[in-house]
């Protein structure tokens, strides 16, 4: 069956604003700002971590075409169902949370001076409203707010790069590459493939499009994931170059916290790059870019739940309910704190998770369950150095962990568990059918 272009714009939009919230707006600018002349090689590492990862993710779903349990079964049934309670216990309780945060700060706090607990409450009411009308949420997304998203985006970033004196300020980075990766991971794409995946694959169920043979499906969930991996890369890409160039005439406060470092020198690009209707297009943005995300988020919980109840209705409905309630606590945090939660909550999950992405789009006659199985208990106990050094670092925890290569990076496991999939792949290979 042919794919229309329309459906495939569609879905492409949809899965673009889905994945863009409050880190991938605030994120990149500062990073750009600190790597100075460095910016390209930052770049790739970020896109490592928020593009590419992400979109294996996607081909990984399109693949499937199931939930996100199909992601981790292979390990084993009771390892997938813990991997996906807890994926969606940290989706709803920190990034969903964030783009709340976000709005209330960049958005809302300094146009109307309201306590971050009433901004809370009507945006996850208002995500709920959306979530509960859930077969609309691929047309309303991706016919109308994204395109006002990329347009906005790409206004700011062209007349900042065209303004700019194209003067680069010191790169404060040791290792620019792998201080991209890093701050990727804050973006929680990775996770928001497996989370987000999920919403389209139900989305297509749910609408009246003309796809439905497993071929065409996978087909446009495919294409769908490479034209919104291309507008994710291009947008990053003109927000670092942007923080680099032109971020070089902001003056940024040292002595701010980081997080208030990274909404004054977007807010100064977009005032200096618009005038005083900067800030007005600046608090729409990031107020567009946060709720699309959150919706998404609390979708996702929400049909995984749905399906651990026979496709109950009521369980949709009160997952939904109850996501948003967590929101609106969370949500009257400010930004800072809840990256610092999250931190060494992603060194833990996120490399899980970005193995799982991996393996999964992987033949079926390579990755076998006893890969599955070998190479996430490694990924898994590599990774713990690095949390545990994260919140109690100790002397002998930090000689230990001089002789796990890039560890120091806090990518430790990254090594063992490439050795580990390279012994599988040997065994398989040898392995008499």
């Amino acid at each position: 069956m042919n794919i229309q272009r329309k459906e495939l714009l569609v879905t492409s939009f949809a899965l673009f604003s889905l994945f863009f919230g409050a880190g991938n707006l605030l994120l990149p600018p500062l990073l750009g700002f600190n790597a100075g002349e460095d910016w390209l090689i930052v770049t790739i590492g970020f896109v490592i971590a928020a593009v590419v990862i992400p979109i294996i993710g996607i081909l990984a779903h399109a693949r499937l075409q199931g939930t996100m349990y199909d992601f981790a079964k292979k390990v084993s049934p009771l390892f997938s169902s813990i991997y996906c309670v807890i994926i969606y216990i940290i989706s709803v309780a920190i990034p969903s949370p964030r783009t709340a945060s976000a709005t209330h700060e960049i958005a809302v706090h300094p146009s109307f001076g309201t306590d971050p607990l009433l901004t809370s409450f009507i945006y996850f009411a208002l995500v709920l409203v959306f979530v509960l009308n859930r077969s609309k949420i691929l047309n309303l997304i991706g016919k109308f707010l994204t395109p006002l998203i990329v347009i906005m985006l790409l206004v700011v970033i062209g007349i900042g790069l065209s303004s700019s004196s194209f003067t680069t300020g010191t790169p404060t980075f040791e290792t620019p590459i792998v201080s991209g990766i890093l701050e990727g991971y804050q973006t929680f794409d990775a996770i928001g493939a497996v989370v987000v995946g999920a919403v389209i694959i139900v989305s297509l169920k749910f609408k009246n499009m003309k796809v439905s043979a497993f071929e065409s499906k996978r087909k446009l969930i495919r294409n769908s994931g490479f034209i919104a991996g291309t507008g994710l890369f291009i947008i990053y890409a003109g927000l670092i170059a942007t923080g680099a160039y032109y971020g070089s005439e902001i003056e940024v406060n040292a002595d701010l916290s980081t997080d208030m470092q990274r909404a004054n020198l977007l807010s100064g690009i977009s005032i200096a790059a618009l005038g005083n209707f900067g800030n007005t297009v600046l608090s729409i943005l990031i107020s567009l870019a946060c709720f699309t995300t959150a919706v998404g988020i609390v979708a996702g919980t929400a049909d995984y739940f749905r399906g651990l109840f026979n496709k109950s209705q009521v369980a949709y409905i009160t997952t939904a309910v109850i996501a948003c309630a967590a929101g609106i606590i969370v949500g009257q945090l400010n930004f800072h704190d809840i990256i610092v939660i999250a931190y060494p909550v992603l060194l833990f999950i996120y490399p899980i998770t970005i193995v799982l992405i991996l393996l999964n789009v992987l033949p079926e006659r390579i990755a076998t369950p006893l890969m599955f199985r070998a190479v996430v208990i490694v990924t898994f106990l590599f990774s713990i150095p690095d949390v545990i050094g994260f919140i109690s670092p100790s002397e002998g925890l930090q000689s230990m962990m001089n002789y796990i290569p890039l560890a120091s990076y806090n990518l430790g496991w990254v090594l063992p568990a490439v050795v580990v999939f390279g012994v599988s792949v040997l065994l398989n290979v040898k392995r008499p059918n």
